[in-house]
């Protein structure tokens, strides 16, 4: 922790006392006068005070409604197990949560290779969090409090909730209420089904008999009647052992899946698996601006514990501390994407008056030095964006509402985006505000966003790289290939080539000397190598050397991963090519590094075999790098600029920069 940051921590912590966290210990839990807690909360991340943070949302929520609240952090899961019994029982539930990511995906990369970071832990530190962390602490908790309930949460028991391909065990797993043992599982953002839960608590009425609280989900005895709702209606998919005999069942189960989580009125999903029932409540309705501001007006720290003061900084709160997060939800629906399925499919927006009153209270913090990293979301630019009439989205079924086309029906107006943005700046502690969550460049596009006005996107574009944007502008076309997009649920690649040009425009126009830096996926379903080749050549002739890359990693809950594991698309049930090897995949992988001289030779005798010489020309001609390089100085193409001292700094050979070979 560096001397400034970790001043900041402790002036900040000074001012404060230790009884404004939520206890940790049994002495703190004495600090604030308890003889018992209501609710003991398990998390795989260190404790955070703030309102990125999930597992303090929570904490804040229960503390809210009067209930006596402890967390344990990181409890270790290596030793006698203490963590799990220092606090004693709680009068209601213990409550669990893997954290803010899939422990899987926290603990290792898209080639299953252990990470050497965890962000969410003190000074990165890898290790605190166990694999399939939510099923490890409820299997411990139920071992030693078989009679208190367990509610479990959080993206990776969200994306859990039913029948799941597992990437790093290569297996099918059943719904992860079978695997852990726990009595409750709230899936999605769970503020509105957790305070309907305490309501009903508090009214007296007995844990086990609340069986019909929308986003949540149970399993029920296989004899035992699944309890009426008048509102409601039931669908049952196939069984967890039919999925398991048939990969085709298993992807037919997913459109239904998908459906009924992404529908206003979904219906109650229904699964049998062993002995039991899954019962899978319908999700809850957006959440409205007042019920999403109070979320972030309880009484944070926006902090991390104290505790750690001495283990270094979490780097997942350096990132965030300083960044506005402004709406919940995406409708983009990409395939690869779990967003959707947990946040949802329609946008939860914050009203200007909670975001105004967040970016004061960020601006008044010790060490702001006057620059706001982010003001976003999981997409930057789909803030107060929903449906003109709200009866058409009430019979709506499609998984995205701009996939293929854009809904009619959805109001794309940048406008009040654009307004917020210019509030915030008119702060007299704010310098400047970054958008550093992804942009959708395809809503920037009047070819493709014919719902919106082209002056509008044109001012909304101009204000982001004019005021909001630090040398880099982020987008994510994600491929190249129209067959490939289409499968990701991405429009054609021809739109961004339509938006570079309004960039490249701007950019000049305005003198900025911006970058455009796309992002992109290899070894995606449909993705065969011959597309990453068209891939490497056609980004090359845009002039770009791709450092924004990633191979594709199957997680739960996605139409990709379905399709990667049954190999079958779940809407059409027609088979899909599918890159699984090692060997494939990584070849798959080295296309997008075209100009390093060690992928030349496999480069030339890859495409050899498939008869595309007209490829290697694109990629291996110096010549043709050279041509190229000297066509963008002459178009003073600033976005697409090599900078030699930064890919050296990022460990690339750049063709356009290699050195003279010496004499020997």
């Amino acid at each position: 922790m560096s001397f400034t940051n970790k001043a900041y921590l402790c002036k900040m912590q000074q001012e404060l006392q230790l009884s404004d966290w939520l206890p940790t210990t049994n002495k703190e839990v004495k600090i604030r006068g308890w003889d018992s807690l209501d609710v003991i909360l398990f998390s795989g991340d260190a404790y955070v005070d703030h309102p990125a943070f999930g597992p303090a949302v929570v904490g804040r929520i229960l503390e809210s409604y009067g209930l006596r609240v402890a967390i344990v952090p990181q409890p270790n899961v290596n030793d006698n197990l203490q963590d799990f019994e220092k606090l004693g029982t709680p009068n209601l539930f213990f409550a669990v949560t893997a954290g803010e990511m899939d422990s899987m995906v926290s603990n290792y990369t898209a080639s299953k290779r252990k990470r050497d970071k965890d962000a969410y832990t003190p000074n990165g530190d890898k290790g605190f969090r166990p694999d399939y962390a939510t099923t490890v602490y409820s299997k411990i908790l139920k071992e030693k409090f078989p009679d208190i309930p367990v509610v479990i949460g959080g993206i990776e028991a969200s994306l859990r909730r039913v029948t799941h391909y597992d990437y790093w065990s290569n297996t099918l797993k059943p719904n992860i209420l079978t695997e852990s043992g726990a009595d409750l599982l709230v899936y999605g953002m769970g503020e509105q089904p957790l305070r309907e839960l305490i309501t009903l608590l508090q009214k007296g009425v007995q844990f086990d008999s609340i069986k019909t609280l929308k986003q949540t989900a149970y399993l029920s005895d296989f004899k035992e009647e699944v309890p009426e709702n008048k509102q409601w209606e039931d669908i049952e998919i196939h069984s967890h052992e039919a999925c398991l005999r048939d990969k085709k069942t298993f992807a037919t189960n997913f459109k239904t899946i998908e459906q009924e989580s992404n529908k206003v009125f979904g219906r109650r999903i229904l699964q049998k698996v062993e002995n039991k029932t899954l019962v899978i409540n319908p999700p809850a309705s957006t959440m409205t601006e007042k019920e999403i501001d109070a979320s972030f007006d309880l009484p944070f720290t926006r902090l991390p514990h104290p505790k750690y003061n001495k283990r270094g900084p979490i780097p997942a709160f350096d990132m965030i501390k300083f960044s506005i997060n402004i709406h919940r939800g995406c409708f983009g629906g990409c395939s690869f994407c779990t967003i959707s399925a947990h946040q949802g499919k329609f946008i939860a927006s914050r009203s200007k008056e909670s975001i105004l009153k967040e970016v004061d209270a960020v601006a008044n913090m010790p060490d702001f030095k006057g620059y706001l990293s982010d003001i976003g979301g999981p997409s930057a630019n789909m803030y107060k964006m929903k449906g003109k009439i709200q009866s058409i989205c009430d019979k709506c079924i499609a998984p995205s509402c701009i996939s293929p086309v854009i809904c009619y029906n959805l109001d794309t107006s940048h406008k009040p985006l654009t307004e917020i943005y210019q509030a915030v700046d008119k702060h007299p502690k704010i310098k400047k505000s970054f958008i550093g969550s992804g942009i959708r460049y395809d809503l920037l596009v009047p070819e493709f966003n014919k719902n919106a006005e082209v002056k509008e996107l044109e001012e909304y574009t101009e204000e982001v790289m004019t005021k909001h944007v630090s040398g880099r502008l982020k987008v994510a076309p994600e491929h190249t290939s129209d067959p490939v997009l289409k499968l990701m649920r991405k429009p054609s690649f021809s739109y961004f080539h339509t938006f570079k040009k309004t960039f490249d425009r701007i950019n000049k126009m305005k003198r900025l000397n911006l970058q455009l830096i796309p992002y992109f996926i290899s070894s995606h379903p449909a993705c065969e190598l011959e597309d990453m080749a068209n891939l490497a050549a056609e980004t090359k002739d845009m002039g770009f050397q791709l450092e924004q890359v990633q191979g594709f990693t199957p997680t739960p809950m996605t139409v990709a991963t379905v399709i990667y594991y049954s190999g079958y698309h779940p809407y059409t049930l027609k088979k899909v090519y599918v890159s699984k090897t090692k060997k494939d995949r990584d070849e798959q992988h080295k296309f997008f590094f075209w100009y390093k001289r060690e992928n030349f030779n496999w480069i030339k005798n890859t495409l050899q075999k498939v008869h595309r010489n007209d490829l290697i020309e694109k990629l291996l001609s110096t010549s043709n790098v050279y041509r190229k390089g000297k066509s963008q100085k002459k178009n003073n193409s600033d976005s697409n600029r090599i900078h030699k001292k930064s890919k050296q700094n990022k460990g690339y050979t750049s063709v356009l920069n290699k050195p003279k070979r010496k004499k020997r």
